[in-house]
């Protein structure tokens, strides 16, 4: 059977690391199935999925550079309209999945002050503390001219 982009093939794990397992493929060569490519659900260690001499059906996905991408779970054959199963994430304890994620403030909600009002203030305020820095910074400044004595 020729191993082509698109075929499916039976192959034997060779290797497993900690981003996928290599898989020896009928006409000798060797593939690697990504972490990713591995199973639907979330695959944390290959390890769990897959041991060394596992025959695995294969989908090629593509070959470049004598490189071989391979997938698992694109070699299951699904029903039309039947999308992957992936396991959602436990919920974290203590909190409720029913609140919203806009926070925006609810009701009829109008700004105490409007943004003209705030940028006045802000100025003023800006304004007081550089006279009462200059005014305090003055007499600390060294240069001729100081009191000698």
């Amino acid at each position: 059977m020729s191993v082509e982009v698109g075929s499916k093939v039976q192959g034997k794990v060779t290797g497993i690391t900690n981003f996928g397992a290599f898989v020896e493929l009928p006409d000798g060569s060797t593939g690697l199935v990504h972490i990713s490519e591995v199973a639907d659900s979330y695959v944390k260690d290959v390890n769990d999925h897959l041991k060394i001499g596992d025959q695995v059906e294969v989908k090629v996905i593509s070959m470049k550079d004598g490189k071989t991408s391979l997938s698992i779970k694109k070699a299951i054959d699904r029903p039309e309209g039947q999308t992957f199963s992936y396991t959602k994430r436990p919920p974290h304890p203590g909190r409720s999945d029913n609140r919203s994620k806009d926070f925006r403030p609810k009701g009829n909600f109008k700004p105490k002050e409007s943004f003209e009002d705030k940028m006045a203030r802000y100025l003023k305020t800006s304004e007081e503390n550089l006279s009462t820095l200059k005014r305090n910074s003055g007499a600390k400044q060294g240069g001729r001219g100081g009191r000698r004595g």
